[in-house]
């Protein structure tokens, strides 16, 4: 039965990753080391529109892999954890891709061991970086794959508050 419900799920995800809304970045992502067809179709679909991030900075702070500051007046630049803003689900499975990475990868091993240093219980907080620059690195192939114009923000109607109610314009002409 159980078995029966994940083949389902996976076709249904296939399906998805076909569509014309998700075909090239989609393809495009899971060149990457350690990014599969779920991790690329959770960063697609909770990413939503890409370009409205103008930059990386901005991209790690939506992930919620930016340090929180604990500053105070009298002390400055004292960071705390990870900000653990945006969608959890993103961060969850970029933790696998990026463990996935490390293992598979050279280049993010290395990475991963420079940041992790001699100090064997800094491991986590390697992760956490290496998450950062595999999300960052995401936006970028998905950016540069194309992004589909359904993903393009639509404009936004103003508030409610901001315009009057039909009935307000008649009462105020009586």
């Amino acid at each position: 039965m159980i078995k029966q419900q994940i083949l389902q799920l996976d076709r249904e995800l296939r399906k998805l990753s076909l569509t014309e809304r998700y075909r090239a970045p989609c393809e495009a992502l899971r060149k990457l080391h350690g990014v599969g067809l779920l991790t690329a179709l959770v960063f697609l679909t909770e990413m939503g529109d890409l370009n409205r991030f103008p930059n990386r900075r901005t991209v790690a702070a939506y992930l919620g892999l930016t340090p929180a500051a604990d500053e105070s007046g009298e002390a400055s630049d004292r960071k705390g954890h990870i900000t653990r803003q945006g969608p959890s689900r993103i961060r969850k499975v970029l933790c696998q891709a990026a463990w996935a990475a490390v293992r598979r990868d050279d280049a993010v091993r290395a990475s991963w061991l420079r940041i992790r240093g001699d100090r064997p219980g800094r491991g986590k907080k390697a992760i956490v970086a290496i998450m950062r620059q595999l999300g960052i690195r995401m936006w970028h192939v998905a950016l540069a794959a194309g992004v589909s114009s359904e993903l393009v923000a639509r404009p936004i109607p103003p508030p409610c508050w901001l315009t009057p109610p039909p009935d307000a314009a008649r009462n105020q002409a009586v």
